[in-house]
């Protein structure tokens, strides 16, 4: 579909949908209706992913079994529970280009990231500086700036923000490379998006790791909205550390258990200082009273709790679906149907609104943020009882999302008409 040549018709978007070879994944999903009991036209899959039709037997399964077995359940139900977590392990290291060792599911998100950091950042007087950017997602700043101040420092001094050039949205990758050479001995960790939540950037993962890693940077990595989004690589890439959560791309529901990643280098360090739980001990002698605390090998090591069995379930019904379609086939269907959008958006031009996220698909997922000068709330929820559902951000950004594993080329040519309709109003 990529090099396709778009056009603004209606027949065109028919003609591209009868073509998908994903399109029938669409049909494994529930979306939510509208007044007239009709499919909405839903591109808020960033925020929350839609719900796998698989995703009630997956659970009701599960429940059975703690019906019936109570317990036993974590021996003998049909997916035993003691190791549920690992049914994913597969499907979470091909999702994001890791080892099976290096990833595990568990916590959430800012958990995840709080035990990254209790590891992974280790200040000095000289090298205590957090990296991050700037309008990072509010709980990464809480986080960040808890964790600067747990350590006795000061988030004004400690936090570095990455800022765009003046009159830009988006960073530029020279500038990030220019600021960590310019700062790098005074970063003690480079804490980024991987795609930036607001603008709909995606940052270049690979080279910001050498480039904090060449200065003796630890480099980590939030992929709440880059994990099911765009292609990961984090063996290759080697950050030292990344997290996810489940709810958006991945449609595990809301709430959903994360995600965790640590390269195959610190599977071993035993010495790394971590909050330490249960869960992450010794499989051998996990159940063993009065011994210490002996680190399971790799990702896993970094457990605290036993994992939520039920979210683990509605998980699945998801993961099976990213196996069956695969991230290639799903990118070049990202990037043609968000290219499609910005077309028809461009088609549209109008000084009420402009699109800040990267025009070049290397730089972007399946994501446009447009920038609404004027009555931007009012328009957000105008389309939202029409049926056509992205999500507001103050003050003045709407962001819209074509999944490819579930939107349509019709998806995108409607919403563009509704969204023109209101803003001619």
């Amino acid at each position: 579909m990529n090099g396709t040549k778009f056009r603004t018709d209606l027949e065109f978007a028919t003609e591209m949908d009868q073509r998908d070879p994903l399109g029938h994944f669409r049909h494994r999903f529930y979306f939510p209706k509208t007044k007239n009991g009709e499919e909405s036209i839903y591109l808020c899959g960033h925020s929350l992913g839609l719900q796998p039709k698989t995703a009630q037997a997956y659970v009701e399964q599960e429940l059975r079994d703690w019906a019936e077995l109570g317990v036993e359940g974590h021996f003998h139900a049909r997916n035993p529970w003691l190791p549920y977590h690992r049914l994913l392990t597969g499907q979470t290291a091909s999702l994001v280009g890791a080892q099976p060792g290096e990833v595990v599911v568990m916590n959430s998100l800012t958990v995840n990231l709080h035990l990254m950091m209790v590891s992974f950042y280790r200040p000095t007087k000289t090298c205590h500086k957090i990296l991050v950017e700037r309008g990072a997602f509010p709980s990464d700043q809480y986080a960040v700036e808890s964790q600067v101040r747990f350590h006795g420092y000061d988030p004004d001094s400690s936090v570095l923000e990455l800022t765009p050039r003046s009159g830009e949205w988006c960073m530029r990758d020279e500038d990030i490379e220019l600021l960590i050479d310019r700062e790098g001995e005074s970063i003690a960790l480079i804490l980024l998006g991987g795609v930036n939540y607001a603008t709909g950037q995606a940052f270049d993962m690979e080279g910001i790791s050498k480039a904090g890693h060449k200065k003796g940077c630890v480099v980590g990595f939030d992929l709440a909205h880059a994990a099911g989004n765009v292609p990961l690589h984090l063996h290759d890439w080697a950050p030292d550390f990344a997290a996810w959560c489940s709810y958006k791309y991945l449609n595990g529901g809301p709430g959903c258990v994360a995600g965790c990643f640590v390269h195959e280098r610190h599977a071993r360090s035993v010495d790394l200082p971590r909050f330490a739980g249960w869960w992450g001990h010794n499989e051998a002698t996990r159940f063993q009273t009065g011994l210490r605390f002996h680190p399971v090998a790799g990702a896993e090591g970094w457990q605290v709790s036993n994992p939520p069995i039920l979210a683990l379930a509605a998980l699945r019904a998801s993961m099976e679906i990213f196996g069956e379609a695969g991230m290639d086939r799903l990118r070049r269907k990202s990037e043609s149907l968000t290219g499609y959008m910005e077309f028809l958006l461009r088609h549209h031009a109008s000084p009420e609104f402009s699109i800040i996220t990267p025009s070049d698909p290397r730089h972007r997922g399946s994501q446009l943020s447009l920038r609404i000068r004027r009555r931007g709330r009012k328009l957000c929820e105008k389309l939202a009882a029409e049926g056509v559902i992205g999500d507001w951000r103050e003050p003045d950004t709407f962001r819209v999302a074509p999944v490819p594993l579930y939107n349509s080329y019709r998806d995108v040519y409607v919403f563009v008409q509704c969204l023109a309709a209101a803003l001619a109003e």
